[in-house]
């Protein structure tokens, strides 16, 4: 069996979560079967798992709309050398045209896996100008057209069913996971807490700096918390926002932020060395960052929200927060700032659940199990 990943995001080039997953979702399914990945940049690899690397077409840039219109320029890209899988599968609306145009082109069988949902990210309007609106379409025909959806969440697949025409059954549930090999407690080491000037005692936010993943409510709680605050954040959407939080980080005495895309050992150091990790996301399908500070035997602090619902258990391997609520945030930061105990416990059991529930064995043979269903 054979499948063609399509997607935007793939080694070297990692951005988000949706890149995460395919990097590792593809790593595992290729020690069950045959895997290529198509994705923009510029990969040639002819390995255990072939990668090609797309460019949207140069014409197209410049412009506010340009981002989905080169969307579509790689999509096409993709569909001219021959596709000879079995199924494709697509991540994120940035894939679903190719999957869709795959679908139609080569006749097999079509895969989309949600990650986020266009309808539930109306701020991106500001990024994109009216290009969301096409965004959102290209994702509504790719979902509705597919075979098989892909839901990285319960909640998620709720509201895939609230917004698009694709009944229940069409719909499978697989959740996101972590590398358990790489991602473990590893203590920072001397030339990293240096080169940044950590302190002993730190929390940790890890994310892109976008309206999405709320960082300015923890901005906004940084007075009323007694430690530093790490933020490993880079990948902005916008420059507007990034600059209006980077005016507010100016006024904060206690954050240092780590303005640049770290090695992943660097991040699995800061995971396990935080006393708390802290995910305000307003909107999160998923939410992979609590799994790696999960499996890094780290506390997690996150928003009652999405898919972190069904990943951080509460007063088990962390609190839950209102979204948009700095008061909180800062409450439960200082609640187990002073329980020591009760951290050491929550980190224990965050890594038994990451080891019994989201490994990515498990998931690969979810997967492949869908598409032989399928085929």
């Amino acid at each position: 069996m054979k499948v063609t990943m399509m997607a935007k995001e793939y080694p070297p080039y990692i951005y988000g979560g949706a890149g995460v997953h395919l990097r590792y979702l593809s790593q595992e399914l290729s020690k069950i079967m045959e895997v290529e990945v198509r994705c923009f940049g510029d990969q040639r690899v002819d390995d255990k798992i072939k990668v090609r690397g797309y460019k949207g077409w140069e014409a197209l840039k410049g412009k506010k709309i340009s981002p989905t219109l080169e969307t579509l320029s790689v999509n096409m890209l993709a569909q001219v050398e021959e596709i000879t899988s079995d199924v494709v599968h697509t991540h994120t609306w940035y894939g679903h045209f190719g999957g869709l145009l795959t679908k139609i082109l080569y006749d097999i069988p079509f895969v989309a896996t949600c990650h986020s949902l266009e309808p539930l990210r109306p701020w991106k309007e500001d990024q994109l100008g009216h290009g969301y609106q096409l965004s959102s379409w290209i994702e509504k025909i790719g979902i509705e057209s597919a075979d098989k959806v892909i839901a990285v969440s319960n909640l998620m697949k709720q509201d895939i069913l609230k917004f698009f025409n694709i009944p229940s059954e069409k719909i499978e549930v697989i959740h996101n996971g972590v590398d358990l090999n790489k991602w473990k407690y590893t203590p920072l080491n001397a030339t990293l807490k240096n080169k940044y000037k950590i302190a002993d005692d730190y929390i940790l936010f890890v994310g892109r700096p976008t309206p999405q993943k709320g960082l300015e409510y923890l901005v906004a709680a940084a007075d009323k918390i007694p430690v530093q605050i790490v933020l490993g954040a880079t990948g902005a959407d916008t420059k507007d926002y990034e600059d209006r939080i980077i005016k507010e980080v100016e006024k904060k005495k206690n954050i240092v932020w780590i303005h640049e895309l770290l090695k992943e050992e660097e991040y699995v150091q800061l995971y396990s060395s935080a006393k708390i990790f802290v995910c305000p996301s307003i909107y999160e399908p998923f939410g992979i960052i609590n799994l790696e500070a999960m499996a890094c035997k780290t506390p997690v602090i996150a928003s009652a929200t999405g898919g972190i619902l069904e990943v951080v258990l509460p007063e088990k391997t962390g609190l839950l927060v209102e979204p948009k609520n700095p008061e909180q945030i800062a409450g439960a930061v200082n609640r187990l700032l002073k329980n020591e105990k009760l951290r050491k416990t929550m980190g224990d059991e965050g890594r038994k659940r990451v080891e019994e529930f989201f490994s990515w064995t498990y998931i690969a043979q979810k997967t492949k199990k869908l598409y032989e269903g399928l085929i």
